[in-house]
């Protein structure tokens, strides 16, 4: 598993050109990414949510749109460059200006037990240190009945693997460098996908519901 070190270093350097980077690599699919994750949110109707590593922010945003302003929600992330991304953003919409961001590790997150009715962590559960400790974290927190949603990439199916990982370790990296300048970064992107395990669900909905 990544170092910890190693994961808030590199996400320091490439801050600043991290979300053009994320739309043009992904084609714009992040935006649906993030529809469909919010809208499994709204399901629950949680009045309170926590985004870990939140990164610019992106999807706290995206949840604040979907579920409005009676909803609590905060960001966390222990990368200090993007949380700066992430409260400028933020002081540019009026509807978003109630998001704190604040400084957390999923590994020692500064929230109370049981204190929120729901997890979200996009594309970060991955580059945790220690999966399994970051896992009894967002337990914690979470109060009982709460719902954790993880939005990650996995190995695809295996008809169309061989083409995942031409563009994944050849294209993107290349195009990555153009856009951030730095291609190790990107590197990096796809050898954590590529050891990171394959899901094990075939339900098009899925959430783990905290008991």
């Amino acid at each position: 598993m990544p170092e910890s070190h190693s994961v808030r270093s590199m996400f320091g350097r490439i801050a600043g050109r991290y979300d053009v980077a994320n739309r043009v690599l992904s084609g714009g699919t992040d935006i649906y990414w993030r529809w469909r994750l919010t809208g499994l949110v709204r399901s629950q109707q949680p009045d309170s949510v926590a985004d870990l590593a939140t990164g610019s922010g992106d999807v706290a945003f995206a949840l604040r749109r979907r579920l409005g302003t009676g909803v609590r929600i905060s960001g966390y992330d222990f990368c200090p460059p993007m949380l700066e991304e992430a409260r400028v953003k933020g002081a540019r919409g009026a509807m978003y200006k109630d998001i704190p961001f604040a400084e957390g590790d999923c590994l020692a997150l500064p929230i109370d037990d049981q204190s929120v009715a729901a997890v979200t962590i996009s594309f970060g559960l991955r580059n945790l240190e220690n999966r399994h400790l970051g896992l009894q974290e967002m337990r914690r927190i979470l109060k009982p009945g709460g719902c954790l949603y993880c939005l990650e990439f996995s190995q695809p199916y295996a008809l169309l693997r061989p083409f995942y990982y031409l563009y994944l370790k050849y294209v993107l990296p290349l195009f990555a460098r153009l856009l951030t300048g730095d291609k190790a970064a990107y590197d990096y992107l796809a050898g954590s996908i590529e050891s990171f395990p394959p899901g094990r669900f075939k339900r098009r909905n899925a959430f783990c519901r905290i008991q």
